[in-house]
Formats: structure tokens, C-alpha cells, sequence
């Protein structure tokens, strides 16, 4: 890269996180189209199963309802494993641009994607891993609370409003402390995939390693999640009311089942396109901005800057002793030059 490594407040990080997105947006783009060009292509083929069968009204598609069902079993059936497999590739990959971008190394998308692949199993058990204990561990505390919080509720008979109140406002406060804690457990692994990929590590290590390195920096990140979902949020918004818009004129110039069934099809059709877009263009934002802190708290911790100077001059024996070196590790996976 053109500037020294060093640490960065979290405006420089998001200003860092927009520079590397309007340089490298193709790249960026490229690797973060897979899964929701699968969930597209899903989408698109069973809104054309619907509006085939729709052609002769609203009782066709009943007419056929048998036809219609197994084939949109098959379609989820077929595209939900190769969903999974893309999204795992498409995370990896989008890692690696966002590194190869923020050190001055050239990629192109086919090469990012194609280091996701001798190490797939092991990304894929990583976000297993990061589901199980972001998503999974909270759930079935709060989910076995509940059911307490229930079942002495069914035991006290005849409590009348106050027992109604007190599990009213047990469900409650259960279900902020689960999302409390999910959010905080997000935090917490949200280096996991930075680590894993850079640092070429099992997921458990990946795991142990954000753990450590998101400490002192969990409040920056949430933010930054913030920023960026409200900069979603907007970017949706933008491209729907004009969607919402002139669907309500078409929908108000006809009348009939079989206009009302092909403009709900166009709709949808639209809605996919407009998802699509807006997935390729946020996603990346979100992995830019976790590797500039994952490298953000490598410098802070670990004094990885001084590690990467010494490596650009030719001193790549004298600094390995923090845990999975970087710049070998970056390159060896495929991440620099032009390596394939």
C-alpha cells in the first residue's frame, strides 16, 4: 500500500472502508455476487413456475397445485445446498479482496474466489461455529427460560392479571438479555473470519483469536454496524419507492385475475432484482470495514505495523512471533500479486 500501516480512529475507517469500495467496487462486487445471484436465480424460477401455471387465471395454479409443489420442492431442494456453498465462498473471498485491497496487492475476482476453495470445509465450519454460538446457544437459553417462566405461569391457576403481568414481563426481559446477547456474541466472533483467512487458522483458533482482538474495540464495531445498516437502510428505501410507485399505477390501469396474477409476478420479479443489487453493493461495505479492523487491532495489539515494514524490507525472518504473521500467511493463501 501507498501509506504506512497504523491505527485508525473509526472515521478513518469508514472514510478507509469507501476509498478501497470506489477503487476496487468490481472486485468487491464480483465476489460478493454468488449467493444472492443463487438466491436470485431461485427466486426468478419459481415466480416462472407460478406465472406459467397463472397463464389461464388464479385456478391454474390450483388446477396444477401437484405439479406446481414438486417442482418448487425441487427448486429449493437443488438451490439451498449450492446457496450455503456460496455464501461460504462468497465471505471468504470478499475477505480476501478486502486484505489484498488494504495492502496494495491486485486481485481479480476469479483468483479471490478460487482461494476460498482448498479451504471451503473449514470457512463453512467457521460460520457453523460462529451460528452455533451467535445464534443457537443464545436461543436455547432463552427458549428453556421461557418454557420455565411458562410452566410456572400453567402451575400458579387462577393468578388472574397479576400472574398475566409477571409473564408478561418475564418473556420481556428475557428476550431483550437473548438479543443483548446475541449482539454481544456478534461482536465478539465478528474478527473470526478476517483471522481464518489471513491468518490461515482452524475455525476454533479463528474463534479464540476474535475473541481477543475484538476486546476494547466491541463498542466501535457495533457502531459501525449501525452506520452502515442505516446506509443500507437508505440505499433500499431509494431503490423501492420508485418500485412501490409504479407498481401502484400499473396495478390501478388493469383489472382482472390474470392481470392482477402477472402484475404480482412482475413485482416480484422486480423485488428480486432490487435485492440483488442492494445485497452486491451493502455486503461489501460490512467486510471492508472489518478487516480494516482486524488490522486496526493487529497494529494496536501486536504492533503488526512495525511487522509489515520490516517485511516490506526484506526482513520477513525478524518479526514472527505473534500468532499466524501476516504478510506470509496473506500471501501464501493466495492473496498476493496476481497468484491464482
Amino acid at each position: 500500500m501507498n501509506e504506512p500501516l497504523r491505527p485508525f480512529t473509526l472515521g478513518e475507517i469508514l472514510d478507509r472502508t469507501m476509498q478501497l469500495y470506489r477503487r476496487n467496487f468490481l472486485l468487491f462486487a464480483g465476489s460478493a455476487a454468488p449467493p444472492s445471484a443463487v438466491m436470485m436465480a431461485m427466486l426468478l424460477a419459481i415466480l416462472a413456475v407460478v406465472g406459467y401455471f397463472a397463464r389461464a387465471g388464479v385456478g391454474g395454479v390450483k388446477a396444477h397445485g401437484l405439479a406446481v409443489g414438486i417442482v418448487l420442492i425441487a427448486v429449493v431442494v437443488i438451490t439451498v445446498p449450492v446457496e450455503i456453498g456460496a455464501a461460504v465462498i462468497s465471505q471468504a473471498a470478499l475477505v480476501r479482496a478486502s486484505i489484498s485491497a488494504h495492502l496494495g496487492q491486485k486481485l481479480r475476482i476469479r483468483e479471490a474466489i478460487k482461494s476460498a476453495w482448498p479451504r471451503f470445509w473449514r470457512y463453512f465450519g467457521l460460520l457453523v461455529l460462529q451460528g452455533i454460538f451467535v445464534g443457537l446457544i443464545p436461543g436455547a437459553i432463552a427458549g428453556a427460560a421461557l418454557g420455565v417462566v411458562f410452566a410456572l405461569a400453567a402451575a400458579a391457576r387462577g393468578g388472574g392479571l397479576a400472574t398475566g403481568a409477571a409473564v408478561g414481563f418475564s418473556v420481556f426481559v428475557i428476550a431483550a438479555a437473548a438479543g443483548v446477547a446475541v449482539v454481544l456474541l456478534m461482536l465478539t466472533y465478528s474478527l473470526a473470519m478476517p483471522v481464518c483467512v489471513a491468518e490461515q487458522t482452524p475455525a476454533w483458533a479463528a474463534m479464540k483469536r476474535s475473541l481477543k482482538l475484538t476486546k476494547g474495540t466491541r463498542g466501535r464495531i457495533f457502531l459501525m454496524f449501525v452506520l452502515i445498516w442505516a446506509l443500507s437502510m437508505v440505499v433500499l428505501m431509494a431503490a423501492y419507492i420508485p418500485m412501490i410507485v409504479a407498481m401502484a399505477v400499473v396495478s390501478a390501469m388493469g383489472h382482472g385475475a390474470q392481470y392482477t396474477t402477472a402484475v404480482l409476478v412482475i413485482s416480484e420479479t422486480i423485488n428480486v432484482l432490487v435485492n440483488f443489487t442492494v445485497q452486491v453493493l451493502v455486503t461489501p461495505v460490512y467486510t471492508t470495514a472489518l478487516v480494516l479492523f482486524y488490522f486496526d487491532q493487529r497494529i494496536r495489539t501486536e504492533g503488526y505495523d512495525i511487522e509489515w515494514m520490516m517485511e516490506q524490507a526484506g526482513l520477513a525472518g525478524a518479526a514472527v512471533s505473534t500468532p499466524g504473521a501476516g504478510a506470509p500467511g496473506i500471501a501464501a493463501d493466495g492473496g498476493a500479486g496476481n497468484a491464482g
